[in-house]
């Protein structure tokens, strides 16, 4: 490398820390050449220092002397006077190789470069420049060597001045940058490659060049124009040159190019990013049988992962479980929005359909024809033509377009054959358009949330079925009674699997009597209800028999026999408000309470007996006082038990509650419901509360 050319590139402050005296620098100091000068009968009339270090005289004991008699061993005198002579009569110069005597008795050989010179009064004179020859071998091998690494080197390689100005440029560059070396040389980055982040790169450099501390695989995005219109990525590193004397010669930087090992990382980012948000949609969806919540779960995973604004519109004769397609005559389609979900502020989500209200889709739709077809609809770059058939009306059109929708995806929500409605996806600030692997994702996560929302409608319908078969079932509102104020409630569990088992009853019987009865079938759903039915319907016709409480529980369990939920606990008592009292008997159930407005609430202690169905038993009944204000409190295991709490916990919060008194029956039916239930509770209660009056 020429540390000329370099030298010349310094700025003000560089050139004035080359002023004065400098460390030795340079491809001459490196070989350190001495030049010897011989007058016409050659005799030595200037000696360098490097002449000194070469060979071992210093300049008071080599000048003047015969330079042959000094310097050559006597084997070679004659030739070296040939020599001379040749140079100093033809004038032509003489290059080789020479044996030559060191000043410690030593041969050496020297590279010799030998020419005569004229001074102006025309006396000649004869001028050697030498050299080792095993240093000057050296730095021809090194030379060589760099020379060919640097032409054959696959990575592309630059040396910039202090300017950052292109000195030199190896192919393998030239190819990256698509532009041949000489339009790089005397030119900085920005002037060569206008498309690269030239003031990102000049700054690395100025910093390289200021601290001396490298800088290695820096990313560089960008275009050139080897290839103007796609990005390339390329590593780069740089390192500051210096002189051997420390002298700062510019920078040098190497490219690689890494575009496709950075595809690859971002591809196989993509794809655990994709496998991570499946796995996150395993998790989080359908974690009820609740179909909006399901839908919810599902607009909520998929944003912002997978789009900016996601829908799900469900086919309105889905939810009734009608048949077909939900298409009218004319290619329409009744939709229902579920959900709506958006990963910031948008205007688009006022352009979704409200959630929860019918919409018309009308055929040409793209969200209709994904239904209709059972297939995804894939627009990578949404146009103006494209809008009507995504939006529902003229309004909602221009509102997606001011939020900057681009590009759209409709993927059919299909499960066990049946195509329930659509995911509907949006990207706005996204700026990727969706492809084919967001296809796929879509179509992974609409299959997996298509079976829970399945599930979640047919539980849905069991759940509407178990409740109003228990509703039917079960009596309205009590009449009054004589000396009987009564108020009732059912409460249905959370979860539609739990509906059906609990029912209470108020029976006429002759002489003013009144039967109070609260059972609670084991097990839940449409059987148990059914189950139920049976049960309180033996009950009411046993009641008609004038029977003691313990004779009724008897035959009901005689005749609960071969029904195939037959288990059932039940408290049945008889009110004569006659004589003031009350006959008792359970099988199998939580013991009422006893409220007296002069007592504490008090659970009342009676035989448990075993529940029905059973077989085989014998039930006792027990008769307790009920005065006029006296309040009996009858319910189902639903009130009182958790998971998370012993029973005799939970029926110490009841008496409690109980404790302190409230305006009237229904309120404190209210209460006891609100208090001690959750909208997620696992079971039904039935509950009832009679209070005796004059």
């Amino acid at each position: 490398m020429d540390t000329e050319g370099f030298q010349a590139d310094l700025g003000p402050s560089e050139a004035r820390a080359s002023d004065g005296p400098s460390p030795s620098r340079g491809l001459l100091d490196v070989l350190a050449v001495a030049a010897v000068v011989l007058d016409a009968s050659g005799r030595i009339v200037l000696w360098s220092p490097q002449a000194e270090q070469l060979l071992g005289y210093p300049a008071q004991e080599a000048l003047g002397q015969y330079a042959a008699r000094l310097l050559v061993a006597e084997e070679d005198f004659d030739r070296v006077l040939e020599l001379f002579a040749r140079v100093m009569e033809s004038g032509e110069p003489w290059a080789g190789v020479f044996p030559v005597r060191h000043k410690d008795g030593s041969t050496r050989l020297l590279e010799f470069r030998n020419m005569r010179l004229t001074d102006d009064s025309g006396g000649v004179y004869a001028l050697g420049l030498a050299t080792d020859q095993a240093v000057l071998r050296q730095v021809e091998r090194d030379v060589a060597l760099s020379t060919r690494l640097v032409a054959q080197s696959p990575i592309g390689l630059a040396v910039l001045d202090t300017a950052l100005r292109y000195v030199a440029v190896n192919p393998a560059l030239e190819r990256i940058n698509g532009m041949p070396a000489h339009a790089h040389l005397g030119r900085r980055v920005r002037q060569a490659l206008p498309f690269l982040g030239a003031e990102a790169v000049e700054t690395v450099m100025r910093e390289v060049l200021a601290t001396g501390v490298p800088q290695v695989d820096r990313s560089v995005v960008g275009r050139t124009p080897a290839d103007p219109d796609h990005d390339h990525a390329w590593s780069v590193s740089y390192y500051r040159l210096e002189a051997p004397g420390g002298t700062v010669l510019g920078v040098a930087a190497s490219v690689i190019d890494v575009t496709d090992r950075q595809r690859a990382a971002t591809e196989a980012y993509h794809a655990r990013q994709r496998l991570a948000l499946i796995a996150d949609a395993s998790v989080r969806i359908g974690t009820t049988l609740d179909l909006e919540q399901t839908a919810r779960e599902l607009a909520d995973t998929v944003v912002p992962d997978l789009a900016d604004v996601a829908a799900v519109d469900i086919l309105d004769t889905t939810l009734h479980h009608a048949p077909g397609p939900g298409a009218s005559a004319a290619g329409q389609s009744v939709f229902r929005a579920l959900a709506v979900a958006a990963a910031y502020d948008t205007e688009a989500v006022a352009a979704a359909d409200p959630v929860g209200e019918p919409a018309r889709y009308e055929a040409d739709r793209l969200v209709t024809r994904s239904v209709t077809t059972g297939t995804p609809v894939l627009v990578p770059h949404v146009g103006a033509e494209d809008l009507p058939r995504i939006a529902r009306d003229e309004e909602s059109a221009a509102r997606l377009s001011r939020a900057g929708l681009h590009s759209y995806l409709a993927v059919p929500l299909i499960a066990r054959g049946t195509v329930l409605g659509a995911l509907d996806l949006k990207r706005l600030r996204n700026p990727l358009p969706f492809d084919e692997d967001d296809l796929v994702l879509a179509g992974e996560l609409a299959n997996r949330a298509a079976v829970s929302i399945d599930n979640a409608r047919w539980y849905q319908r069991e759940r509407a079925t178990a409740l109003t078969l228990q509703r039917t079932l079960l009596p309205q509102h009590p009449a009054p009674r004589p000396g009987l104020e009564i108020a009732s409630r059912y409460q249905p569990a959370g979860a539609a699997s739990e509906v059906g088992g609990d029912w209470f009853d108020v029976i006429p019987l002759a002489g003013d009597r009144t039967a109070l009865v609260v059972g609670d079938v084991m097990g839940s759903g449409i059987n148990a209800a059914a189950t139920m039915g049976q049960l309180r319907n033996t009950t009411r016709a046993l009641a008609d028999l004038g029977l003691d409480p313990a004779q009724v529980l008897q035959h009901v369990d005689r005749s609960s026999t071969g029904l195939e939920q037959a288990i059932a606990t039940c408290v049945y008592a008889v009110h004569d408000p006659h004589h003031g009292e009350c006959r008792i008997a359970t099988a199998g159930h939580l013991p009422p309470v006893l409220l007296r407005p002069d007592r504490p609430p008090a659970l009342l202690e009676l035989p448990t007996g075993a529940p029905l169905g059973v077989g085989d038993v014998t039930f006792h009944a027990t008769t307790i006082r009920l005065a006029p204000g006296d309040q009996l409190v009858l319910y189902t295991d639903g009130l009182v038990e958790t998971r998370d709490q012993d029973i005799d916990t939970r029926l110490q919060v009841l008496l409690d509650l109980l404790e302190t008194p409230r305006p009237g029956l229904e309120e404190t039916c209210d209460h006891l419901l609100s208090t001690l239930r959750h909208p997620d509770d696992y079971d039904d209660v039935a509950l009832l509360i009679a209070r005796a009056v004059g």
